[in-house]
């Protein structure tokens, strides 16, 4: 049994959850965000008073994982539309900056060019001096997905550390040419 897939999804006050057919959509303050639940007949889903419930038709395989997968697909959709997600890069290396202008970000990456990045819509990037930006959104794997391509622009590299990386992110740093092997 799936511990996490039988549990319903509590539905705070402003936020409302519908189901039609194989679609959920979920609507709050932070907007509305919709998802297509793959056509499983193992599986149904639906609204009850304490919150969204996902069910099992038969304990095979594909219904387990679906049951998990989808009941963790919808508390994010509520917990992005309610409180929302938030993710922090940092930009390191000398000359490396950001700057927002309306819906595109401006990167200079030591490239001979800068960079121009489209901000899909639902997304919100804070820039904080230049070199630390704030990604904000109600779809998790949108903003996933978005730090995921800024990052990418220039990865840190694992000799001086320069490049995009995570806030949290922790770099292992290789020794570099000249301190292996300096015996007299």
């Amino acid at each position: 049994m799936s511990r996490i897939g039988k549990r319903p999804v509590v539905i705070p006050q402003g936020v409302t959850v519908k189901v039609d057919g194989l679609k959920v959509n979920v609507k709050g303050p932070k907007g509305d965000l919709t998802i297509s639940i793959p056509a499983w007949d193992c599986i149904e889903s639906k609204v009850v008073k304490e919150g969204f419930v996902v069910n099992r038709v038969d304990d095979t395989r594909q219904a387990r994982i679906g049951q998990g997968l989808v009941r963790a697909l919808v508390a994010n959709m509520v917990t992005g539309v309610t409180v929302g997600f938030k993710k922090e890069l940092d930009i390191v290396g000398v000359g490396y900056k950001a700057d927002v202008k309306g819906s595109k970000l401006n990167l200079n990456l030591g490239y001979s060019h800068p960079i121009e990045f489209d901000i899909p819509k639902g997304i919100q990037i804070a820039v904080e001096k230049q070199t630390h930006l704030t990604v904000n959104g109600a779809d998790k794997a949108l903003l996933g997905e978005t730090c995921a391509r800024i990052r990418r622009f220039r990865p840190p590299e694992p000799y001086k550390g320069k490049g995009i990386k995570y806030t949290d992110e922790v770099i292992k740093r290789k020794v570099g040419k000249a301190a292996v092997g300096a015996t007299k």
